[in-house]
């Protein structure tokens, strides 16, 4: 039954939605075929598919497409990249809809893990947000020195600000920001438009509006859109309240016993690879690097596996 129920749960998002990666047509992958094991046999997993729920900004970036091929093509396998905001992209794999999560919420990660729906959290990759806006900056928002400064004087001067409004990692970030502010958007300027990054980011350059975006999308659209980074993430000195970073994490087969546990520690083993992590280091888009990664360290961070703040009993 559950696994009739993704069939059903793919099924209504329809292939829009659905991105099937470059290159992840059938068993066996590329023209090359499935690469053989060393016995000179195909690997086991082959045909299998894997459903992956993601946050946008990784596919409007195209992302995706890089990383996933290579995955596909080396156990013969398909992946089925369904884009949505971060948290409803850990509602889809809650109901046991997805086999591994990719999104940039820590806190929304946070109480997916402590409810016991995902396990083998690791981290991936981070970039930082920015506040965008029109070049004349009605609110004079540019060179502020603390995002709370910045959502502050928008609020003061009831500039057109344009939020995700649909529970996404970036809608986190920035409801957290305002709370920090003292500032509880409401009113005609605030507008809540349940859409995408790269749909936001289209529509504040159509009303000459102010908004919160992942550097990632921002950058990888500058030939769409006419909008400055007026206020900097960290990764440019700015802020480090901006600071983005990304997570994976496989869902839990002893909750949701249809879900492909083996292939989804596989894919989290090949992201934080070193092959997969260069990927993401040379990753770039109108010249900019848009993500960096961070699976491989000297030091480990032990607490990316578990819930922040979590201790061990003998502390």
């Amino acid at each position: 039954m559950p696994t009739q129920r993704r069939r059903e749960f793919l099924a209504a998002l329809g292939a829009g939605a659905v991105a099937g990666l470059a290159g992840c047509s059938s068993v066996g992958g590329t023209a090359g075929g499935t690469k053989p094991t060393a016995e000179g046999t195909e690997p086991g997993v082959v045909g299998d598919k894997l459903t992956l729920t993601t946050t946008t900004s990784t596919y409007d970036t195209g992302l995706l497409d890089e990383l996933n091929a290579p995955f596909e093509d080396m156990y013969g396998v398909t992946v089925d990249a369904v884009a949505q905001g971060t948290g409803a992209a850990l509602e889809t794999a809650r109901a046991g809809d997805s086999d591994v999560v990719m999104v940039h919420a820590r806190s929304l990660e946070d109480e997916f893990m402590d409810a016991g729906y995902g396990v083998n959290r690791r981290d991936l990759m981070f970039n930082d947000f920015v506040i965008v806006g029109p070049g004349d900056d009605p609110a004079g928002i540019e060179g502020a020195d603390s995002a709370t400064a910045g959502f502050a004087a928008i609020a003061d001067a009831e500039a057109t600000f344009l939020s995700r409004g649909d529970n996404s990692g970036t809608h986190t970030k920035e409801l957290a920001i305002w709370d920090a502010a003292g500032v509880e958007p409401a009113g005609e300027w605030y507008l809540e438009t349940g859409q995408g990054m790269g749909e936001v980011l289209m529509m504040a350059t159509e009303q000459g509006g102010y908004t919160l975006a992942d550097r990632g999308t921002f950058l990888s659209m500058t030939e769409d859109i006419d909008l400055s980074i007026l206020v900097q993430g960290p990764i440019e000195g700015g802020p480090e309240r901006l600071a983005n970073p990304y997570g994976v994490l496989a869902v839990n087969p002893a909750v949701h016993d249809n879900v492909n546990y083996d292939l989804a520690m596989a894919y989290i083993g090949y992201l934080t690879s070193p092959a997969a992590q260069e990927t993401i280091a040379n990753y770039e888009r109108n010249g900019k690097q848009l993500f960096y990664p961070e699976a491989l360290s000297e030091e480990p961070n032990y607490e990316q596996y578990v819930p922040e703040g979590w201790s061990s009993s003998s502390e």
